[in-house]
């Protein structure tokens, strides 16, 4: 599709239809292990009998951080060299001696990661099929995103998936308490920060923007269209949006919100205009486990098979050439000075962290995934310790996988 392309897309609802993804639930969870194991050859391998010898300090770390409480729950997944090196789980559900302890099978909330995992991996399987162009004008998908301020008109896909959009990171004062009613409103009512394409700055709304783009674009919703494109293909029977009541209890929680919704959040999505939006976001929403979350890494790893082509994953993952001084790729971040990822990943990694404190950080050089899932939020946002936790534990990891990279 040209960049000069001005036809607008039927205007549909913008959010997921509650009905509709009630509906496709229940068909999905009749279906959706059968479809899964229906291609083991995209499982890495299991080899992990040696994990507590050979990752033991990695493991002591994230024990520790657990007795500082930096995060109550945690579960990890190690992907090297085509192989399941690492599947641990660590801690309890909260602090309290008698909260469920955590599993391998947990499913935590992915916050952020589901940029990755779920929207941006939609975006690249459009692209594979020719049905998305990076240079496409948003307004001439989502018109109504148009407004009096003419820079709107300049804003593409890809500058959304880069975070150069100009958008604001979060909410406004025009956007408060948004909701599926309204949520056709929430991108096209918020200013500009920057100039298109000025500035990279990391935006929430943009990827809500995004999220509904893609939706017009497939003609269906983000929820229906990474069951049957991405988690069933995948072979990730425990990755969905707004997990069914009855497994909420399995979950650990991540918030005891006293001031949005003045309740525990348990099972369902911690990010505020997420839930507003009914679960279902461009920019959070997905719930995982560590082992499903390893084996999107693996596919990624492997070329992107069996859902995209080498030659997407590799558009995707590399880092823009601009705006000057970015650290991100489309969707994907990679690392910077300093980063998250620690200091051995290379400079052809990439990944992403959530704010709940979920990290996927990819590194094709070494042929390595770390998947690292907590629910760090609980009880509140103001513990940030995972900030210094996850370094650490990213380093530990590869100089246990490579005794000599330290001295090197």
């Amino acid at each position: 599709m040209s960049a000069t392309v001005r036809f607008l897309y039927p205007v549909r609802g913008l959010c997921y239809n509650p009905d509709r993804a009630i509906a496709f639930n229940l068909h999905a969870k009749a279906n959706f292990l059968t479809r899964a194991v229906s291609h083991p050859a995209h499982f890495p391998v299991a080899n992990y009998d040696d994990q507590d010898q050979r990752l033991a300090r990695p493991y002591q770390i994230l024990r520790d951080a657990i007795a500082a409480r930096a995060f109550p729950a945690a579960s990890v997944a190690v992907t090297h060299q085509g192989r399941l090196v690492a599947l641990r789980s660590f801690g309890r559900f909260t602090y309290d001696s008698a909260a469920p302890e955590a599993t391998t099978g947990t499913m935590f909330d992915l916050a952020s990661v589901s940029k990755v995992v779920a929207t941006t991996a939609m975006a690249m399987i459009l692209y594979q099929r020719g049905l998305l162009d990076l240079e496409t004008p948003v307004i001439s998908i989502v018109g109504e995103f148009g407004g009096q301020d003419r820079r709107r008109d300049e804003i593409t896909l890809r500058m959304l998936l880069a975070h150069s959009s100009g958008l604001p990171a979060t909410k406004s004062s025009s956007w408060e308490r948004p909701n599926v009613g309204n949520c056709s409103r929430l991108p096209s009512t918020t200013p500009l920060t920057n100039e298109p394409g000025s500035h990279a700055n990391y935006s929430d709304i943009g990827f809500i923007l995004l999220g509904v783009a893609l939706e017009r674009l497939a003609d269906e919703t983000l929820e229906h269209f990474c069951q049957r494109n991405v988690f069933g293909p995948l072979g990730m029977p425990h990755s969905t949006f707004h997990p069914a009541q009855e497994l909420r209890s399995t979950i650990p929680p991540t918030v005891d919100d006293r001031t949005f919704r003045h309740r525990i959040v348990q099972g369902e999505v911690q990010d505020e205009n997420a839930s507003a939006l009914g679960g279902v976001a461009g920019h959070a929403g997905v719930f995982s486990t560590a082992q499903d979350v390893a084996t999107f890494a693996h596919a990624m790893l492997q070329g992107g098979q069996p859902i995209v082509g080498h030659e997407t994953v590799s558009l995707f993952t590399r880092r823009e050439p601009s705006p000057e001084g970015t650290s991100r790729a489309l969707g994907w971040d990679t690392p910077s000075a300093p980063s998250q990822s620690g200091q051995y990943f290379s400079a052809s990694s990439f990944g992403h962290l959530g704010y709940t404190g979920t990290s996927l950080w990819i590194d094709p050089e070494r042929s390595l995934s770390v998947t690292l899932l907590t629910n760090r939020t609980w009880p509140d946002c103001a513990n940030k310790a995972i900030q210094q936790v996850r370094p650490r534990f990213h380093d530990a990891v590869v100089e246990a996988l490579y005794p000599g990279v330290a001295r090197s």
